[in-house]
């Protein structure tokens, strides 16, 4: 009878253990998920549809919101619509103006602003080469240096984006890499910054690439032969996304030459629209250490094709070396996109163990959206209840 009377009490604690291990899994699943110790929290902060970075007043009481709703980063764009949104020397000597002629930017250093105060803020600065290569057909850049545009193979230089026309400039000619380089390693002498950042507008479209300099290269370098006719022809993608790789290894020694604690950031699409579409090699990037933080634009709204983008095995991979975060799209002008979709790709990220998020774009986090601001604000809140440091592999050599 004792016997059966300690089993008896035995089931009944076993009983009652489950009971607790039931009830906690289920308070669990329906409280959020709570963010690591270190998680990236950005957004992108443009001069396209948005007006937060022409004007002090604007842009101060844009910094300290975001400090205020736990964000650790801004990108702001530095380098658009073929000019730069800082008073820069090198564009000067290289376009005829040292600034972009919007009437808001004028009498000002936007970007020291946004340094200064960022940095009083609690937020680490990063400047985004929006443009990389890619300029407006009509812009000054392009009309003072026609030669160092790149072409398609029948010689048209048109890159439609939208409603506007874009051109290239040739990433590799030498002009061009100095160019670009002199503008990044004026940025990172110049100003306090905590990162550069650039995407897949630092490759080139590849259907591009046949202009008489590159063909003249490819030549040299194939014992006269012609570059394929097919610009997907795998040899060529090749040959050319190498050529890039080759310049932003040259650009990464130059950068960490000024400032080694600068991190090097990368925002691209996934690996095979980088790669095809723009020869914008990230996963090769990242294999040869050239990449110290890759946030990853993936764009999408259905959430079963939202994860998908995140479990590529390169993606995978890069997370094992590199702080890895996800970008999320949080609106477009005329696309407003709902709190409950950010807020699903936000727990899906932190699921699987991702650095962070960032958003595009600035304007529609809750001033361009379908929703009342109140809503959407209260709804990073949510997403971010506490303060927390963004991950950098270089923490230990941070100021």
């Amino acid at each position: 009878m004792l016997k059966l009377h300690r089993l008896k009490s035995g089931f009944a604690l076993l009983l009652a253990l489950s009971l607790v291990a039931v009830l906690m899994l289920q308070s669990a699943s329906t409280q959020p998920l709570k963010p690591a110790k270190t998680e990236l929290r950005g957004v992108w902060m443009t001069n396209i549809d948005s007006n937060v970075l022409f004007e002090r007043s604007r842009l101060t009481a844009a910094l300290q919101n975001l400090k205020a709703l736990n964000f650790n980063t801004v990108y702001p764009t530095v380098w658009n619509w073929g000019y730069t949104l800082y008073p820069s020397p090198v564009a000067q000597n290289v376009i005829g103006r040292n600034l972009d002629p919007e009437p808001g930017l004028q009498g000002r250093d936007m970007l020291k602003e946004i340094v200064t105060q960022g940095h009083q803020q609690g937020l680490d600065v990063i400047p985004w080469f929006e443009f990389g290569f890619m300029a407006p057909a009509d812009s000054s850049l392009a009309k003072r240096h026609p030669n160092w545009l790149t072409s398609r193979r029948d010689g048209s230089k048109i890159w439609a984006e939208g409603k506007h026309d874009r051109v290239w400039l040739n990433p590799f000619r030498p002009e061009v890499q100095n160019f670009i380089q002199n503008l990044i390693v004026e940025i990172v002498s110049k100003y306090d910054v905590d990162g550069i950042q650039f995407d897949d507008h630092f490759g080139l479209p590849s259907e591009l690439g046949y202009d008489s300099y590159t063909v003249g290269l490819y030549k040299k370098e194939h014992f006269g032969k012609n570059p394929p006719a097919n610009p997907q022809d795998p040899q060529w993608l090749r040959w050319r996304a190498d050529k890039i790789t080759a310049y932003l290894q040259r650009v990464f020694r130059a950068v960490k030459a000024r400032k080694p604690n600068v991190v090097l950031s990368m925002a691209p699409n996934p690996q095979r629209v980088s790669y095809n579409l723009f020869l914008a090699d990230w996963q090769k990037w990242e294999r040869r250490g050239l990449i110290e933080e890759l946030v990853l634009q993936v764009y999408r709204n259905d959430l079963n094709v939202f994860i998908k983008e995140l479990e590529y095995p390169e993606v995978q991979a890069a997370k094992k070396h590199i702080p890895v975060s996800i970008g999320i799209l949080s609106g477009l002008k005329n696309r407003s996109v709902p709190a409950t979709q950010i807020q699903s790709q936000v727990a899906a990220s932190r699921e699987r163990n991702f650095a962070g998020v960032s958003f595009f774009f600035y304007e529609t986090l809750w001033n361009l959206s379908s929703e009342k601001s109140s809503d959407r604000q209260n709804a990073f809140k949510n997403i971010f209840p506490d303060r927390v440091k963004r991950p950098n592999l270089l923490v230990g050599q941070r100021r």
